[in-house]
């Protein structure tokens, strides 16, 4: 709130269908059956199936301050994952490669395809899909947003905004870089970790997790704990945590009674958050089938008042540990998580990104 009170050293743009560029007084201008400036074109029309689009294609140095995109989650009652059929790429400085490389709804803590509303610092998601995020993205030289339609139908309506700033002089010379990674690994193995994100090399922060996990066995499924191996660690991480529901800020397995009937509780703050179980598909009504399917649940934990800090490398793991009355036991379950950190680029160049085929929800 204090820099409210000072001059700001940049000036403000935004980006959308209306004014692809960002250019200053050009906003608003296309025409509709109300006239002129009265919403003729707010959203992106019938983007086919395996079409990229730029979202946003800007020269620096600026600052990505905020984006919000909506879109609908399904195009028919056949095809109803279009939140994993969409990438988003982001690229800063002309690099080669992605720095940010994440299924659309994953990236916004909306994972298996499905909506849920939440509000945190740097992500809020509000209804319906109304997909917001405040972290902040620097770039030195160029800024490009990518929208790829992996989906197998056009997507008729995509609307989305971009806001940005660029500044008056040139980035600080520490400046680090916004990173995002998306995985999945549809059958977990026993006695192996999962890997959230490793082969990060350089110095940086990591600034947070997404973690959107379907249970494929019974009992508890969070004793897994969160390992950050930092700086050339060995067998062993410098941060490991106590349990899967602990890291997220819960404790006790999430879970509540109320006459004897044990159910989860979910919560969303600032940090911290578990907003998102069911059991049950909201996506596929039929005459045919029930709509049981896998518990899913989603959750994050952002490390803004305590980033992890690395000055070499990176790695960030997570235990396949559950429990039951026997104890606790080596378990296999489906995961999928987003891994959010800053460094100094170059980064490493990021494994291939799987099909939609192969991030489609179990």
């Amino acid at each position: 709130m204090e820099s409210l009170t000072r001059t700001m050293p940049f000036v403000s743009r935004s980006i959308t269908a209306e004014n692809p560029d960002g250019a200053k007084g050009k906003g608003g201008r296309a025409s509709s059956e109300l006239g002129p400036s009265r919403k003729g074109a707010p959203c992106l029309k019938n983007i086919a199936s395996g079409a990229s689009v730029n979202l946003a294609d800007i020269s620096g140095p600026g600052c990505i301050t905020h984006l919000w995109f909506t879109v609908n989650s399904k195009t028919d009652s056949a095809h109803h994952f279009v939140l994993r059929d969409l990438l988003l790429r982001f690229y800063w400085d002309d690099e080669a490669t992605p720095s940010v490389e994440c299924p659309l709804g994953d990236f916004f803590c909306n994972g298996f395809g499905a909506t849920c509303a939440f509000s945190s610092f740097p992500v809020v998601v509000a209804p319906n899909r109304g997909l917001n995020c405040y972290w902040r993205m620097p770039f030195a030289r160029h800024a490009r947003i990518e929208l790829v339609n992996q989906h197998e139908n056009p997507i008729p309506d995509f609307f989305y905004q971009v806001d940005y700033v660029l500044y008056d002089d040139p980035l600080p010379a520490d400046t680090v870089y916004f990173h995002a990674q998306w995985r999945r690994q549809a059958i977990t193995e026993k006695q192996s970790d999962y890997v959230i994100l490793d082969n990060v090399n350089g110095s940086g922060h990591y600034v947070g997790t997404y973690l959107a996990l379907a249970s494929l066995e019974r009992g508890w499924w969070g004793e897994g704990e969160m390992k950050f191996y930092i700086d050339d660690d060995g067998e062993y991480p410098t941060i490991c945590g106590t349990g899967t529901e602990d890291y997220f800020g819960g404790a006790w397995s999430f879970m509540d009674q109320d006459r004897k009937e044990t159910f989860e509780r979910n919560y969303t703050a600032p940090f911290i958050g578990y907003p998102y179980y069911s059991r049950h598909d909201p996506l596929e009504p039929s005459l045919y089938h029930n709509d049981d399917m896998n518990p899913e649940r989603g959750m994050y934990r952002w490390h803004i008042p305590d980033p992890i800090v690395f000055r070499k490398n990176l790695r960030v793991t997570l235990q396949q540990i559950g429990s039951r009355e026997g104890g606790n036991f080596e378990r296999q379950d489906d995961i999928s998580s987003v891994a959010y950190w800053y460094q100094c680029e170059p980064h490493t160049v990021f494994p291939p990104m799987v099909s939609a085929d192969e991030r489609r929800p179990r």
